[in-house]
């Protein structure tokens, strides 16, 4: 038989137990708030083979989760217009850098600068604001072709203007296409540079589409249609172009050979932050583009699409290309983002209603 005195002491106890599991849950819960406060998810809108790989590794190391929209580069940027007076993204992370320019001129972007050792050509792709940056470099363009096809080879761009690649030349879009617009804007630049190549590429586009150019949507259906015989020429970014001839095993009716023409625009690919982040989400998109440009980042990178855009130059000391690249090539140009960046939306525009 219990006594009152004992049921008053298990009481007593009872609620000192409680008293201690509740503050244990406070304690918790206070835990809790201070992780929930102190960690915010990121979005990434990403137009890279690699960016939900190391978004999911970044996440694992740090803790801070990621939502990755990954799209082509095209309907990213629109959406980031879309939204300017209420951004819904933290990072963007797509190849060309005219786009971050223009950003950058909007005031649009948060100026960050990570402390990895860039190589000599990563230097060259960094903006002196800091505004966004580089986390390795492709070509633009690789023209790809099908050898058991054709034995005529291009040496330049105007050659293709020529019949013996009349209806036989493929490209992608630009307005789809990340990579097509520093193409389209390299070949400008070549033609007459900052003074007059506008009006010079839009010529020069306007005979391609007579001489029988046709336009896809991406990388992958441009290479589909020269797989398929629709195209003998393709004119793709080097990484879709290098990966294409790892993972085709060549035929009789295929065989796939790459030329690059002079000269071929360098393209990086680029990760900005979103100024309007708070300052918690600031701290976290900074530590993501620190990761990135690590050496864990930089395999996480290689090793997410090796057959696509994990063939990339690195821009890091701490990192080597993968074995399958060729040699950074010695004869290549730098466009100027701030100049081509302004030009982009209109010669985009001008590329959909004309040549498209």
């Amino acid at each position: 038989m219990v006594t009152r005195c004992g049921r008053a002491a298990a009481a007593a106890a009872l609620l000192s137990l409680a008293g201690i599991a509740l503050a244990g849950c406070s304690g918790t819960a206070q835990a809790n708030g201070t992780a929930s406060a102190a960690v915010e998810p990121l979005t990434l809108y990403a137009a890279e083979g690699y960016d939900a790989a190391v978004a999911k590794a970044f996440t694992a190391k740090t803790g801070i989760p990621v939502k990755v929209d990954d799209d082509s580069t095209g309907p990213l940027l629109t959406k980031i217009a879309a939204e300017r007076s209420n951004p819904q993204w933290s990072l963007l992370w797509v190849d060309g850098d005219q786009a971050f320019s223009a950003l950058d001129t909007q005031g649009q972007l948060l100026p960050y600068r990570s402390s990895a050792a860039l190589t000599t050509v990563g230097q060259t792709l960094a903006p002196s604001d800091h505004a966004y940056t580089p986390t390795g470099t492709t070509l633009m363009a690789a023209v790809i072709y099908n050898a058991a096809r054709t034995s005529t080879v291009p040496s330049q761009y105007t050659d293709l203007l020529g019949s013996a690649y009349s209806g036989k030349v493929g490209m992608n879009d630009p307005g789809q296409s990340g990579p097509t617009y520093p193409f389209i804007a390299g070949v400008m630049n070549q033609l007459g540079g900052t003074t007059g190549g506008v009006q010079q590429g839009e010529a020069y586009f306007t005979k391609l589409k007579q001489n029988g150019l046709k336009v896809f949507p991406t990388n992958g259906d441009t290479l589909h249609a020269l797989e398929t015989g629709q195209i003998d020429y393709g004119i793709v970014q080097s990484s879709a172009a290098i990966g294409e001839t790892l993972k085709v095993k060549p035929t009789a009716k295929f065989q796939p050979k790459i030329v690059y023409l002079p000269k071929s625009t360098l393209l990086p690919s680029v990760l900005g932050i979103d100024k309007h982040l708070d300052a918690t989400r600031q701290k976290e998109a900074q530590r993501f583009v620190d990761y990135a440009l690590s050496a864990e980042g930089q395999k996480t990178m290689e090793g997410a699409d090796p057959s696509g855009d994990s063939l990339f130059w690195p821009v890091v000391t701490s990192a080597s290309a993968l074995p399958q690249l060729p040699a950074f090539p010695t004869a290549y140009q730098r466009l100027d983002p701030a100049y081509w960046g302004a030009q982009e939306s209109t010669v985009v525009s001008w590329f959909d209603q004309n040549i498209k």
